[in-house]
């Protein structure tokens, strides 16, 4: 648990939408499940004075924050909106905001971050699932019933491939310390390095597993940065070269970051490199 834990105090901004209404009931079902606080109010300007799943909404994060005890939020507010909502967090005193949200201009997200990072506000996403600590609390979009307790960390560029992964680990019997979805958007906040230097310090952590994709050279500077144990999967090695990947990260330059290269170059530092999802426990025990 490196972002949060059962005592963090959740805001959902855009909590009467359809997404915001549906994961915030998944939140609290894991907060009850595992004995934590949860989503304890929304925000939807105009629409304060409403419940949704019981939980009440306000008109702004200042006035919610004047009512309940929360640090960290959870962002399902339409990309033309978005980047002023993580402003608006971060403003008000929130310390973690997870933006689930995807499309946001680029210029906006840079803007956002920035304004966080003088407020103390640490941003993870957008575009992303969020995160969830096992046991402990979930803050995102992530099927809390594939993960299962353990010291592997694992963060990741890809949603639905980081499920595949933790299901993988999971039926292995290797559960997870927090799993960290850090958005596959050219701009984002937290990035691999990052959460690493949170793993280094977390005592539950023993190793991590890093889930990369073609484009940038995250992965490495990640790598490069931290001494714990970690096992890699690059996505993107039987995509064609001259194909475009979904991820607006995803952009291949000069031969840089293709997937093969950025696996071979992960090797060289001494990485184990799994070619498909299914090598990544037999990896990860063997480093355990």
């Amino acid at each position: 648990m490196i972002y949060g834990d059962r005592a963090t105090g959740v805001l959902v901004h855009n909590a009467t939408g359809r997404q915001g209404a549906f994961h915030l009931d998944l939140m609290n079902a894991y907060a009850r499940e595992v004995g934590g606080r949860g989503v304890v109010a929304g925000v939807t300007p105009g629409k304060g004075g409403q419940e949704v799943h019981g939980v009440p909404v306000y008109n702004s994060v200042k006035e919610a924050l004047q009512e309940h005890d929360a640090t960290a939020s959870v962002i399902f507010v339409p990309a033309v909106a978005a980047g002023d909502s993580i402003m608006e967090a971060a403003h008000a005193g929130i310390e973690l905001v997870v933006v689930i949200t995807e499309h946001i201009p680029v210029h906006d997200t840079m803007k956002a971050i920035a304004y966080a990072d003088l407020h103390d506000c640490v941003v993870v996403g957008p575009n992303c699932p969020g995160l969830l600590s096992p046991g402990e609390c979930k803050l995102g979009i992530m099927p809390a019933h594939l993960f299962s307790r353990g010291n592997v960390g694992v963060v990741s560029r890809s949603g639905t491939l980081t499920y595949e992964v933790v299901d993988e680990l999971s039926r292995a019997g290797i559960g997870q310390s927090t799993v960290v979805g850090i958005g596959g958007d050219p701009v984002i906040g937290q990035t691999f390095s990052d959460v690493l230097a949170r793993f280094e310090d977390d005592p539950a952590t023993d190793a991590v597993v890093v889930i990369g994709e073609v484009g940038g050279n995250l992965e490495e500077e990640g790598v490069r940065s931290t001494d714990l144990a970690v096992v890699a999967y690059i996505a993107g090695v039987s995509a064609p070269p001259e194909k475009r990947m979904g991820h607006a990260g995803a952009i291949i330059e000069g031969g840089e970051g293709d997937a093969r290269s950025k696996a071979r170059r992960l090797s060289a530092l001494g990485v184990p490199v799994a070619s498909r999802p299914s090598e990544i426990p037999h990896l990860v025990r063997e480093l355990l």
